[in-house]
């Protein structure tokens, strides 16, 4: 579970709402900047620490910080927490999931994964095509051994069309199922420092055949070791 960026998160926003009696917010229902500077500086998260935020703003409001935003909703809406007279309170089955960790995985990630509209976090704001049962069964045979985001797209859609903006599709796919995946915490995204998305490759972590039975399970292949 320590694999899950998501998890962590939402542990480390109810334990501070809960230490703190709770956690204020501004009159649009976001979080202050006070606490937005310390969740980026506690979240941890892949590709987007603290400094890597403050290198690109002076300030962070919760919409500069994607994944805390998107914490803020799914605690709200799974009614972890709620808000109240300007405050964003825990209630009582928060504070019992935040005390198991596997019930909260279980209760954050498929609610996240199935029926978050991921294109809303894509630069095209386009839907890939598919279905989870589909990427789920594929990836568990195709991420045995390293693959990039475009080896990837080509296995469920066929080689990558030459048009202008081609780029739509491929960035629709990662937007819609290989990020979401990496922020639940079932994928690392390998990329080394200063090279671009495309270059990245992607692995199964060991929570992948710890929380998920499919139906290729019998089909996976040992990884290739050189």
């Amino acid at each position: 579970m320590a694999h899950s960026p998501l998890l962590r998160a939402a542990q480390l926003t109810l334990q501070y709402a809960q230490d703190n009696g709770s956690i204020p917010l501004t009159p649009s229902k976001a979080f202050k900047r006070v606490f937005v500077h310390w969740a980026a500086e506690h979240f941890d998260w892949p590709d987007m620490g603290y400094d890597e935020l403050f290198s690109v703003n002076k300030v962070l409001n919760e919409y500069d910080f994607p994944p805390l935003e998107l914490v803020h909703f799914l605690l709200i809406e799974l009614k972890l927490a709620r808000h109240y007279k300007g405050q964003f309170k825990i209630t009582k089955r928060g504070s019992e999931l935040l005390a198991n960790s596997s019930q909260l995985l279980n209760t954050l990630v498929p609610f996240y994964i199935l029926n978050i509209d991921h294109s809303s976090y894509s630069r095209s704001g386009e839907q890939a095509l598919g279905t989870w049962d589909v990427w789920l069964n594929v990836l568990n045979v195709e991420l045995e051994n390293a693959s990039t985001e475009l080896e990837l797209f080509e296995v469920f859609y066929g080689p990558l069309s030459e048009e202008p903006m081609a780029w739509r599709a491929t960035s629709a796919f990662y937007s819609c199922v290989l990020r979401p995946l990496c922020w639940a915490g079932l994928l690392i995204e390998h990329r080394e420092q200063g090279s671009k998305r495309s270059d990245a490759v992607y692995l199964k972590t060991p929570l992948w055949p710890a929380w998920l039975q499919l139906d290729t399970d019998n089909m996976v292949q040992p990884p290739q070791r050189h």
